[in-house]
């Protein structure tokens, strides 16, 4: 069954600037939050503070956040947990903020929710470009010219609503998540490399980056597939990555 393309997109321009966005910064240690929020507002980004995940949590419940750096070893309540409750609540972008730089940790993050993260050290240049790539994601949909909509027997993906249906049911994905997805249907039955969806879908080069894809493809079938372990729509091909199945399909009782 191929899948059904309503309005093909075409990227324009965007016009959404810096000064709308929302930027909340988490840390711990005030020089690091500090500079960051200075060098955020230089690039013209709103910034809020948070000294740990309590008023992170408190602060996301009063105003609109559009992107999280959220550090992981804080006192009272750590990234991890911070991640998980602000996870619960929404699906604003989040990226850890980590010394830690271990596979275990860094996979820990994602699999609460996190979209990406940042080891320290780090210069504000890569924190530029990360932020960048995630908020591109983020407001996609602003640079449309019409909305999409694609079909595949269970699922729909629905642009207009930013939204994806599994068997009737509407399931709550993360920006990552819904970009992976999307960017698999878009090109059905055609194995994708995990390094080119690294590039595409979080939109920048970066070593180690196809771990990140592994662990965004598991939590994604999660949600979309009945059984995760034994996936019919997110299919592993050998050597050659990833691809979304559209053949041998059957009708959805």
């Amino acid at each position: 069954m191929p899948i059904m393309m309503m309005t093909t997109p075409t990227l324009l321009q965007s016009n959404t600037t810096t000064s709308n966005i929302c930027i909340l910064v988490v840390d711990d240690e005030e020089p690091l939050r500090n500079l960051l929020q200075i060098s955020l507002q230089k690039q013209g980004y709103q910034v809020a503070v948070a000294r740990n995940g309590r008023e992170a949590l408190e602060i996301a419940s009063m105003r609109k956040i559009d992107l999280v750096l959220l550090d992981i070893m804080m006192p009272e309540m750590d990234g991890f947990a911070t991640c998980a409750e602000l996870r619960r609540r929404s699906d604003v972008p989040i990226v850890m903020l980590t010394a830690l730089n271990r596979p275990d940790d860094i996979v820990q993050g994602f699999n609460l929710g996190a979209d990406d993260y940042i080891t320290k050290p780090f210069t504000f240049r890569e924190v530029e470009v990360r932020l960048k790539a995630i908020l591109r994601r983020v407001y996609w949909n602003h640079e449309r010219s019409e909305p999409s909509l694609l079909v595949a027997n269970e699922i729909v993906l629905d642009d207009a609503k930013h939204e994806v249906r599994v068997r009737g049911e509407t399931v709550h994905l993360t920006p990552i998540e819904y970009q992976l997805l999307r960017y698999l249907m878009t090109s059905p039955d055609r194995p994708i490399s995990k390094d080119l969806l690294f590039q595409q879908v979080w939109g920048y080069d970066l070593a180690g980056g196809t771990n990140l894809v592994e662990v965004a493809m598991r939590r994604l079938r999660e949600k979309i597939e009945k059984d995760p372990s034994q996936p019919v729509y997110l299919v592993t091909v050998r050597g050659a990555g990833y691809k979304f199945n559209t053949t041998g399909m059957q009708q959805a009782s």
